[in-house]
C-alpha cells in the first residue's frame, strides 16, 4: 500500500485526472471539493437513518456523486476516456424520488425550518452544500463546457435532498404521535366507552376549527364496529369513508395506518392488502389503534387535512384527553 501523503501538494497545487497540475484554490477544485463535502454529509445522514428507503436512495446518490466529482476533476482530454458519466436516467432517478415523496407528503407552500430531528437537519445541511456546489459549477461552466446532464443532475439533487428531509420530518412526527398514543392509551383503566369517544371528538373539533381544517373523526371498538362518527361542516364527502376506514384498518391490523404503507409495497409481506376487506384498508396516516394493557380496545381515524394536519389534531386530542 502506498503512502497516504505524497508531498506533491505542499506547494498549493493538485493533479487533475489527466495529469494537469492546477492551484488548489481554482474554481475547478472548488467544484469537486464541494461535491466531496456534500457526499460526506450525505454519508452522515445515511449513517443516522434507520429507514431502509432513505438509506437505499442516499447510497445510490453517493455513488453518482463520485462520478460527478470525476467529471469535474478531469481535463478536457481525460473526460473523453471516463467510463461513466452522468446521464439523463440519473436525473430521472432523482425526479422519480421527488415525485414519489411529493405524492405521499403533498405540496408545501411555506418555508421549512430545519431542525425537526437530527437526520432531517443533516439532510438540510447536505442540501445547502449541494446548492453551494451548484453555484461553483455554474461559474465553471462559463469557463469550460460541462456535461449539461451533470449540471441538471446537481440542480435536481438539491430538490431531491430537500424532499427526503421533509419525508424524514414526517416520519419523525408520526413516530412521535405514535409514542404519545401508546403513552396515553396504555393508561386506560377500562374498555373504550362512548363518553370517552365523545370527549375525543370534541377535542378534535376544537383543534380542527383552530387550524381551519375541517375533518371527520371516527372511533371503532375492538370488533371494528363504528362507535362514533363526528363530521365537521365543510369536510369533503370522501373524508367520511376514509376516516372510518382508517379507524377500521388500525384496529383490524393492530398498527397505525402509516406503518402499513411500508409493509404494503411491492415485495413486502402485505403487498396487495388494500384490495382485501371489501376495500376498507387504508395505507396512509391518520388511523391509530387504542390499547389498554397492550390489548387493542378500538381505534380512531381522522381525515380531512394533510397527513401533518391530521397528526396535529391527533396530538392535541391525545395531549388533552382525560381517561
Amino acid at each position: 500500500m502506498g503512502n497516504i501523503y505524497t508531498k506533491k501538494g505542499d506547494g498549493g497545487e493538485t493533479s487533475l485526472i489527466g495529469g494537469e497540475r492546477i492551484s488548489k484554490d481554482s474554481i475547478k477544485v472548488e467544484c469537486y471539493g464541494t461535491i466531496d463535502e456534500a457526499n460526506s454529509m450525505i454519508g452522515l445522514a445515511k449513517a443516522l437513518s434507520k429507514d431502509e428507503t432513505i438509506i437505499v436512495y442516499l447510497e445510490q446518490i453517493q455513488k453518482k456523486l463520485f462520478i460527478v466529482a470525476s467529471e469535474l476533476a478531469s481535463t478536457e482530454k481525460a473526460k473523453k476516456t471516463l467510463k461513466e458519466k452522468i446521464e439523463n436516467e440519473d436525473v430521472s432517478y432523482l425526479e422519480n424520488i421527488i415525485d414519489k415523496c411529493t405524492l405521499l407528503l403533498g405540496q408545501k407552500n411555506e418555508f421549512t425550518t430545519p431542525g425537526v430531528d437530527i437526520l432531517s437537519a443533516t439532510l438540510h445541511i447536505a442540501r445547502t452544500i449541494i446548492r453551494r456546489a451548484e453555484r461553483h459549477i455554474i461559474k465553471l461552466n462559463k469557463i469550460e463546457e460541462l456535461n449539461s446532464k451533470l449540471v441538471k443532475y446537481i440542480n435536481r439533487l438539491s430538490d431531491c435532498i430537500y424532499i427526503l428531509a421533509r419525508y424524514q420530518e414526517e416520519r419523525y412526527l408520526i413516530n412521535l404521535i405514535k409514542e404519545k398514543v401508546l403513552e396515553k392509551v396504555n393508561g386506560m383503566a377500562n374498555k373504550l366507552n362512548i363518553e370517552l369517544a365523545k370527549n375525543m371528538a370534541e377535542l378534535a373539533e376544537k383543534k380542527s376549527k383552530e387550524i381551519k381544517v375541517p375533518i371527520v373523526f371516527s372511533v371503532v371498538d375492538d370488533g371494528g364496529n363504528l362507535m362514533l362518527l363526528h363530521k365537521i361542516e365543510g369536510t369533503l364527502l370522501a373524508s367520511t369513508d376514509i376516516s372510518i376506514n382508517k379507524a377500521y384498518t388500525a384496529n383490524a391490523l393492530k398498527m397505525p395506518t402509516h406503518e402499513l404503507y411500508e409493509l404494503a409495497q411491492p415485495g413486502k409481506p402485505l403487498y396487495g392488502i388494500e384490495a382485501t376487506n371489501q376495500g376498507k384498508i387504508v395505507l396512509f396516516g391518520g388511523g391509530y389503534p387504542l390499547k389498554n394493557d397492550d390489548k387493542i380496545v378500538g381505534a380512531i381515524g381522522i381525515s380531512g387535512g394533510s397527513v401533518q394536519e391530521d397528526m396535529k389534531i391527533t396530538e392535541y386530542v391525545l395531549d388533552n384527553i382525560r381517561w
